[in-house]
């Protein structure tokens, strides 16, 4: 696979999508978001009406085209970057996501889109099954009060009232769901190096990932 892979991971709320993207603009390297492309797949499944519990049902991803490009998610040409935000698509992506057929799916997408080029992926199986040979891997992780009040902040700005403690709750239920499913659980990767951003700042846990970026590539010499 030519070119830098960096792979970041970590639960729900911990930052990795905003921080990957911000990492991606700066160095200019592409961004996949493999949350997005899960979330596209809910989203679908939900507009489908299929049983969301029927792993058969989801045959419909062999005539479907699901890409991420700069910052945006499609479903064949159909910008659904906001639409897969909406609460029903969040509240179904855990069990959509543990569904073996999808994640095989989906994980041969993620490994042909990065393939080429310096790629900045993240997800929560990226350093463990879609890219375990990636140059530098991060696992993002923060307090569970923390990634709450990120959520919940998120929310607001998005017009979505939400009480925090139910933000807390849902945050937990996702982490234990993601931690305990047969396929792909969330996991460090044994060699990933472990970062925790509760008490730092966006911009803080960018530039020291860049930071160890540039120290990978230098031992290295890519």
């Amino acid at each position: 696979m030519p070119g830098y892979k960096l792979a970041i991971d970590g639960p729900a709320g911990s930052g990795k999508s905003t921080i990957s993207s911000l990492i991606a603009k700066k160095l200019g390297w592409t961004h996949i978001d493999t949350g997005a492309m899960y979330r596209a797949v809910t989203l679908l499944a939900i507009e489908k009406g299929i049983n969301l519990n029927d792993e058969a049902s989801y045959r419909f991803l062999e005539s479907t085209y699901i890409h991420y490009d700069l910052d945006k998610i499609f479903i064949d040409n159909r910008d659904v970057t906001e639409a897969i935000r909406s609460e029903s698509v969040t509240n179904n992506v855990s069990l959509v996501a543990s569904m073996p057929y999808v994640r095989k799916q989906l994980v041969d997408l993620q490994q042909k889109a990065a393939k080429n080029g310096n790629i900045v992926m993240d997800g929560r199986d990226i350093g463990t099954v879609v890219l375990p040979h990636a140059d530098l891997k991060i696992f993002l992780t923060a307090n569970v009060e923390e990634r709450a009040k990120r959520r919940y902040k998120e929310n607001v700005k998005k017009g979505k009232e939400a009480q925090i403690s139910k933000v807390i709750e849902d945050i937990v239920i996702r982490d234990q769901k993601d931690s305990t499913r047969k396929e792909s659980p969330l996991k460090k990767a044994s060699d990933a190096i472990e970062l925790d951003t509760t008490y730092l700042t966006i911009e803080q846990v960018v530039n020291k990932i860049i930071e160890l970026t540039d120290k990978k590539e230098s031992n290295h010499g890519v």
